[in-house]
């Protein structure tokens, strides 16, 4: 029989363990399912026992493997920022693109484009740059106080450089046509076009974020009594906050460098995650990032079957799913949005 004290460890594993297990059937599903359907023998041959020059080959590998592997990296970092974004803040409205990151790799894209730049692999490093200056703005101003940043600061100085960010960004665009006909079609938010370079390109900062991720949850439980609180339980409140922020910048800066500006996503998915394990974020912060990885996947899948032959971009689905499905969960089970 198994102890009162070990319950809920044991759901939260099976939580985790099924998770993972929809992260699986969503990459079976992303390198199955397109334009043209193919049978899951095909894909496994296609992986692991390629034929040169045959169709499933050029399929899953050159185009489906790449796209699968970025959105399942996207997914993890963008469900794991959300995460943390609504743990620091205390806010369950909060998502990634709070700091300034969405706003500050939109406006470094459009100056990339506009100095030269071209193609995907040249507007990541604009964009990823953009979000880390971005965010270090909006952590520096938050923090010009005594005691460091606090949740509110760091809400009202994120959303303050957003709308600043996204003046400056619009200003240029209205200013040169050629500007918005490329920008346009990376601010949507999709995996479509993405080739094994840029995933590879993003991978190391995701990792390094997925890390100070899971070094920053036992610090979240503190904090989510107060500040105050988690002084007096020893916490370092300051450290605590510049490891959550770093690990939030590192991962929305990746994914949104690499994809575009992805809403919705780590606003829901964490959410969703609380239902399954709890407020504790060592379950939490991992779990939402499986879920994350699921449900970015899924809508990619969607995208390509709803319009197909065409495709509907991955942020066009998201909206139209998140924002329904948002004020479900909101309305529905309300316990499982307060901090």
């Amino acid at each position: 029989m198994t102890a009162p004290g070990t319950v809920l460890p044991v759901r939260r594993g099976a939580a985790l363990a099924g998770l993972g297990s929809a992260v699986a059937v969503a990459v079976v599903l992303s390198l199955a399912v397109g334009a043209q359907d193919l049978a899951p023998a095909a894909v496994w041959r296609a992986v692991v026992d390629p034929i040169p020059g045959a169709e499933a080959t050029a399929i899953v590998r050159d185009l489906r493997l790449p796209r699968t592997i970025l959105g399942l990296l996207a997914g993890l970092a963008l469900g794991a920022a959300g995460a943390l974004m609504q743990g620091h803040t205390r806010n369950p409205l909060a998502d990634p693109g709070l700091l300034g990151i969405s706003a500050g790799a939109s406006f470094a894209v459009v100056i990339g484009i506009q100095v030269g730049a071209s193609g995907l692999t040249g507007y990541i490093w604009f964009a990823f740059a953009g979000a880390l200056l971005a965010s270090v703005l909006v952590f520096g101003i938050a923090s010009g106080r005594r005691g460091g940043p606090t949740p509110v600061t760091l809400a009202l100085a994120g959303m303050a450089i957003s709308a600043l960010l996204s003046a400056f960004t619009q200003s240029l665009l209205l200013s040169d046509d050629a500007s918005l006909n490329v920008y346009r079609f990376w601010v949507v938010g999709s995996l479509a076009g993405r080739d094994a370079g840029v995933a590879a390109q993003v991978a190391p900062f995701i990792a390094a974020g997925l890390i100070l991720a899971l070094v920053n949850a036992p610090a979240l439980n503190a904090l989510g009594l107060g500040e105050d609180v988690a002084r007096a339980l020893g916490q370092r409140v300051f450290a605590a906050r510049v490891v959550g922020v770093a690990a939030i910048v590192l991962l929305t800066g990746a994914a949104t460098a690499a994809c575009g500006p992805i809403g919705f996503l780590g606003l829901v998915v964490p959410h969703a995650a609380r239902a399954l394990t709890g407020p504790d974020h060592r379950w939490l912060v991992p779990a939402s990032a499986l879920a994350g990885a699921t449900v970015l996947l899924l809508a990619d899948v969607a995208g390509r079957v709803v319009v197909r032959p065409a495709e509907l971009q991955t942020g066009i689905v998201l909206a139209v799913v998140g924002a329904p499905f948002f004020i479900a969960l909101v309305r529905r089970r309300r316990g499982a949005v307060r901090l």
